[in-house]
């Protein structure tokens, strides 16, 4: 019941309309959302929509367990075969990866192989440097986005394996979920900071949802 009332909330704030109302030549072919914690996707449906638009292929996979109580390196392998079962061994896709999304998909990238096939990458509210709030929950995928976390360490040691992709990382100042919200800032990235009221409402969004899509389709006039 909660989370049925929260969707409806949210799609008071959502807005699946384009930036580019009619179709334009898509910069990439296909794209790979990766959603947080707690979460299965569905909160992808206004970029997806916009993005499908254009004849973008997306793919949206269930990360299970969802409250990454196996780790979120477990996580990121199952990410890799989902990837792998979808576009193939070879494919090159672009990644989204919103809150502990961005953390699997860099995982995914920089210790699996990934970055070899991703032409660009963008996390929106990622706990780059850990959250406080890791410490309210149990398991191995929270203690590992608890700041100062062997396995963000790993991250921050690894980035380099990224190559020369382009990054991009959207914020809030006002999430309540990444504390500090300056965690979100990650130095490999550009960054961005939009004044969005919660945590999940930055995938809805409309000034962050038609950046994204700017940089992932290209303009008729190529802008």
């Amino acid at each position: 019941m909660t989370a049925r009332f929260f969707q409806l909330f949210t799609g008071v704030f959502a807005t699946a309309v384009s930036c580019h109302p009619q179709p334009c030549q898509p910069r990439y072919d296909r794209v790979v959302l990766v959603h947080g914690i707690f979460e299965d996707g569905v909160s992808f449906a206004p970029l997806v929509t916009r993005l499908e638009n254009h004849g973008i292929k997306c793919h949206v996979p269930q990360l299970k367990p969802n409250d990454a109580r196996d780790g979120i390196d477990q996580l990121a392998e199952s990410l890799k075969e989902g990837i792998d079962k979808e576009f193939g061994p070879d494919e090159r896709f672009a990644m989204v990866g919103f809150s502990m999304g961005g953390l699997v998909s860099r995982y995914y990238l920089q210790n699996l192989g990934g970055a070899q096939r991703c032409d660009t990458f963008i996390t929106v509210s990622s706990p780059h440097h850990g959250t406080k709030m890791a410490f309210a929950c149990p398991g191995k995928g929270a203690r590992q986005m608890r700041p100062g976390s062997s396995f963000l360490k790993n991250l921050e040691d690894t980035e380099d394996r990224l190559g020369k992709i382009p990054v991009v990382s959207y914020r809030t100042p006002m999430d309540l979920i990444i504390l500090p919200t300056e965690s979100s800032v990650w130095k490999r990235a550009e960054n961005i900071s939009q004044p969005v009221i919660l945590h999940p409402l930055m995938l809805y969004s409309k000034p962050v949802l038609d950046d994204i899509e700017k940089r992932l389709v290209i303009d008729k006039k190529g802008a």
